[in-house]
């Protein structure tokens, strides 16, 4: 029985990275064994076991056959004479795929090592193809380590653009997509996984309402990119250098995909695009099961970003309109998000990369003044029941006035 730690710890450790999780590997053992050590086998698929301790992974070496579609469709052997060989050769990508003994000495049999240096993203061997999941989670390595100068081996984009063109993507369940999204949004350039996988054509099964956006055009005079998918693509960065809001990022990425349904003879102006896309990102949530929190927020800014870059020129009975239509005096922390969003979307514009954008301070202080109305001065004045929320609206538009006169 010997034991070796294995992916990201070993990878993470050898780009000089912090280590969150460590799994291990162990060869020459058997489900038995394990359990006599102490061990709490969790994996139903195949052995996984926890450590009596430490309660970190430990699982048998064990190779897979694909057996059926998607990536749950493999069978495994988890014997005990499985090598670790064997193990590591079915792993998705070379990076992933060393392994280092208890005394620190490396096990590098597909050049992990050697790619580490290079910066390359490399499949271990052309059973890549046979799990779906992999273009996804190569993707999101691409992005992950965008900033560390990672790039695709042209040999495995090739691979992608095969299991894109077989089908197989289609198989992967909603949850499993979300999942590897949501770890996206969590890190840094999530517009690198989008991008990545538009290239090798996966975009379009894994999220056509974003795919259709390339190709669109846009007024250049606002737009000077132009294609909106690019300028899609271009508000997440922003949104992911201005916050770590996952929400956020995902309302940036899904704000204009109501511009899809623009009829063509309008072209490239997009008359009510951000009512039209409401619809449309709620069907995208329900399919892929996205959080309400993110569907709520993604529905509202795409709804109101026109309304927020116009800010200045809105009359105060409109701006409490959009705070009421919004929540904002129950979900506060909305509007900051609502704003974080909109200053990427001016920012996410070719030349407009490092724009302020004074809205956000004029709205915050219009909620400011609209919050701070004392509604017992209302009911001590003798209004009742219906007429405390209509004075109620009547003084927050009166405030608002006052201060949009005197800011001019």
């Amino acid at each position: 029985m010997k034991i070796f730690l294995v992916g990201g710890a070993v990878r993470d450790k050898l780009l000089g990275l912090a280590i969150k999780d460590k799994d291990f590997v162990v060869v020459g053992s058997h489900i038995d064994e394990m359990r006599t050590q102490g061990y709490q086998q969790v994996g139903k698929d195949f052995p996984v076991f926890l450590h009596p301790k430490t309660q970190q992974e430990y699982a048998l070496a064990r190779t897979e056959r694909k057996t059926g579609n998607g990536y749950q469709g493999f069978s495994c052997d988890a014997s005990n004479d499985v090598t670790l060989e064997q193990d590591l050769l079915r792993r998705d990508l070379t990076i992933n795929a060393i392994a280092e003994d208890t005394s620190g000495k490396l096990f590098d049999p597909y050049g992990g090592v050697n790619d580490i240096k290079s910066r390359v993203l490399r499949h271990v061997s052309d059973a890549f193809i046979e799990d779906p999941l992999r273009v996804l989670r190569v993707a999101r390595f691409a992005a992950r380590f965008h900033h560390l100068g990672f790039t695709i081996a042209p040999e495995t984009k090739t691979l992608m653009q095969h299991i894109s063109d077989s089908g197989e993507l289609a198989h992967l369940t909603p949850e499993r997509v979300w999942q590897e999204i949501d770890k996206v949004l969590s890190g840094e350039n999530p517009e690198i996984f989008f991008k990545t996988l538009r290239d090798c054509g996966a975009l379009k099964v894994i999220l056509p309402e974003i795919d259709i956006l390339f190709g669109i055009p846009q007024p250049e005079k606002w737009h000077p990119e132009i294609d909106t998918g690019i300028h899609t693509l271009m508000v997440l960065e922003q949104a992911s250098l201005l916050t770590t809001d996952k929400a956020v990022r995902f309302a940036a990425l899904t704000h204009d995909v109501g511009k899809a349904v623009s009829p063509k003879e309008t072209l490239p102006k997009h008359h009510g695009h951000g009512q039209k896309g409401v619809p449309i990102i709620k069907r995208l949530c329900q399919r892929l099961r996205v959080p309400n929190e993110h569907c709520d927020l993604a529905m509202l800014v795409s709804d109101q970003h026109q309304n927020i870059h116009n800010a200045a020129e809105l009359r105060a009975e409109t701006i409490i309109k959009v705070f009421d239509k919004a929540d904002f005096w129950r979900k506060p922390h909305r509007l900051k998000q609502l704003l974080l969003c909109c200053h990427a979307d001016m920012r996410g514009r070719t030349g407009f990369e490092h724009a302020e954008y004074p809205q956000q301070y004029y709205l915050a202080a219009c909620f400011k003044v609209a919050s701070n109305i004392d509604v017992q001065q209302i009911i001590s004045a003798g209004f009742t029941g219906a007429e405390i929320k209509q004075q109620l609206q009547l003084k927050r538009i009166e405030v608002i006035s006052e201060f949009k006169q005197a800011q001019t």
